[in-house]
């Protein structure tokens, strides 16, 4: 059988398959030696540069926090944003609406208030 450099492509009877670990992982390639002694090198080379770096963490989406504003019953938001603009209240489009406009729906439509647990009791609704 005869080997083939990976590299190179050159045969010889030093070309022989050559493990090497990097990163906690394991690598496989037929070299010749002198392709070995750069390959050596060169993963020298990369573990002192190893030893002088930090690592950098990829950044994660921040995870969104619950809505604490009080849940409609019965009526979306668009609802909520049709009646604020009769109103003449000021609301946006699209996304969150301020709690004091949904207060205020609450207050003018009280069949939208969503039933809410007694501070002592929890959320459902045992003892």
């Amino acid at each position: 059988m005869i080997l083939v450099d990976d590299l190179d492509h050159s045969e010889g009877d030093d070309v022989a398959r050559r493990e090497f670990p990097l990163l906690n992982r394991t690598f496989a390639i037929d070299l010749s030696d002198a392709n070995q002694q750069r390959l050596s090198e060169a993963l020298a080379f990369i573990e002192q540069v190893l030893e002088s770096s930090r690592e950098v963490k990829q950044a994660t989406r921040a995870k969104k926090t619950a809505d604490t504003s009080p849940r409609l019953q019965g009526y979306t938001l668009t609802d909520v944003r049709e009646w604020a603009r009769e109103q003449g209240l000021d609301v946006p489009a699209r996304g969150k609406l301020a709690d004091e406009v949904l207060e205020k729906f609450i207050a003018a439509h009280p069949d939208a208030a969503s039933p809410q647990p007694a501070p002592d009791e929890p959320a459902g609704g045992e003892a």
